[in-house]
């Protein structure tokens, strides 16, 4: 009875929803039912209006206000049937009434009014270690930490001093799993070194480099936290916008967190499109999850890259040891500021994008007739 007993549990697994940058300021949040003050202070745009604008030319009207739950889309029917135990995203905005924007060029914010826009996707956990989440300074900074707090919504990667910054956020899943989450940000991704949290001031949860060092550092916060049976995720936003290429830094840092840390997911965002993926001794890393909602349409100068696909990632992992039992993603399409199902054409697209990208990585997808993409891999182990 007790090998029967072993084997079941060794069969738990525990499914994830994640997705990457979901940007729901400026030209988003003005179609939303409680748009902020439209200015901003760009180079070329006064006005976040001005965005809306550049999607309706590109694809026609929208009728506004939308509803809440409009910008997901048919991502809702993913997620209603595939009912994931936690669903995590990485929130590249403010949610602050404030008018102090940082000096910095490009500035995100969506009104407080209009954060029922997140909770509409039921969304567990917000990642908030990223480039646009101090847009606003510190005074919009505390407000969207308060705008989480009411809606009951748990958040990572940024504090109110450097502890709460670090801290990871611990969603229980039932009495058999808990999702352990960390988030970090790097410079190489836009990430001011001035915005990392101190001991008496809030900010983000800044990596100055991707080095042993650091990472032994991470390793030790992860013992300090996790459980045995814990799935531990990183969140880590870092590089540069576009390009397919992964930094050996990045390759290295992300075994590291697997090694030395005992990650179990590595969940890699701020490029704006798709990038390869690796299972590294069991272990998923996400190198770049792309973006998944955004202002983008109609903004031309990197079209190859296809920013206006997007995928939701479904991993399944064991409980057990916290490795990959399996990936599904599911290709949208951003058009008129909402989620969409693509065409065979553009699953067929993203398929070819990512086997190419993940060939050197061990990865490869296959594409069904649902145009889910379902990844296969080649066990990555480190070299002699």
């Amino acid at each position: 009875m007790e090998v029967a007993d072993q084997r079941v549990r060794s069969l738990d697994t525990v499914a994830l929803f994640l997705a990457g940058d979901v940007m729901t300021g400026r030209g988003i949040d003005q179609v939303l039912p409680y748009p902020a003050d439209p200015q901003i202070y760009e180079t070329f745009a006064k006005s976040a209006r001005g965005y809306v604008k550049l999607a309706e030319r590109a694809n026609g009207p929208i009728e506004r206000p939308v509803s809440f739950d409009y910008i997901w889309g048919d991502a809702l029917a993913q997620l209603e049937s595939r009912r994931p135990a936690v669903r995590i995203i990485n929130l590249e905005t403010a949610v602050t009434r404030s008018t102090g924007p940082e000096p910095k060029g490009i500035n995100y914010k969506m009104d407080p009014a209009n954060f029922p826009a997140i909770t509409a996707a039921g969304v567990d956990c917000c990642v908030l270690a990223n480039n646009h989440v101090l847009d606003w300074g510190c005074s919009g900074l505390l407000e969207t930490f308060g705008v989480l707090d009411e809606a009951n919504v748990r958040y990572v990667g940024a504090g109110r001093d450097g502890l709460s910054a670090a801290a990871p956020a611990v969603l229980e899943v039932d009495a058999k799993a808990r999702i352990v989450v960390f988030a970090f940000a790097c410079p190489s991704a836009g990430v001011p070194i001035r915005w990392a949290a101190r001991s008496d001031a809030p900010g983000v949860n800044v990596i100055p480099e991707l080095s042993r060092r650091a990472a032994e550092q991470i390793g030790e916060q992860v013992r300090s936290a996790a459980k045995p049976r814990d799935v531990v995720v990183a969140s880590i936003h870092w590089g540069g916008n576009w390009g397919y290429g992964i930094p050996e830094e990045q390759a290295a840092f992300a075994h590291w967190l697997v090694d030395i840390c005992n990650v179990d997911i590595v969940y890699g965002h701020s490029s704006h499109h798709v990038k390869g993926i690796e299972v590294y001794r069991g272990k998923l890393i996400l190198y770049g999850c792309g973006d998944f909602i955004d202002d983008y349409e109609g903004i031309t100068g990197y079209e190859q890259f296809r920013d206006d696909l997007v995928l939701m990632y479904f991993p399944t992992m064991r409980i057990d040891d916290g490795a990959l039992v399996s990936l599904e993603m599911v290709p949208l399409q951003i058009r008129n500021m909402r989620l969409n199902r693509v065409s065979r054409a553009d699953a067929e697209w993203l398929a070819s994008t990512l086997n190419r990208e993940g060939k050197a990585l061990g990865t490869r997808v296959r594409l069904g007739p649902d145009d889910v993409l379902r990844l296969e891999w080649d066990e990555r182990l480190p070299m002699p």
